[in-house]
């Protein structure tokens, strides 16, 4: 089987639902999620960094992280 996602406007999504129960093809509806404000901060502040030169490669990485243990 198949699945696909679709993104529609508020018009298309009533076409889509009505096509569906037309044909018998069975979907289901998921919301929209969107991340916690906490991590949209953390993403934002680290693309910062990185706009900044804030950056450490893979190798310098595992160094502190194994230095911190």
């Amino acid at each position: 089987m198949a699945a696909y996602v679709v993104y529609p406007s508020k018009n298309q999504e009533k076409v889509i639902k009505t096509f569906f129960e037309a044909l018998k093809i069975p979907f289901e509806e998921k919301e929209e999620e969107t991340l916690p404000e906490d991590v949209l901060h953390g993403i934002a502040k680290g693309q910062v960094d990185i706009l900044a030169g804030r950056t450490v490669n893979l190798e310098e990485f595992k160094k502190r992280l194994s230095s911190a243990k």
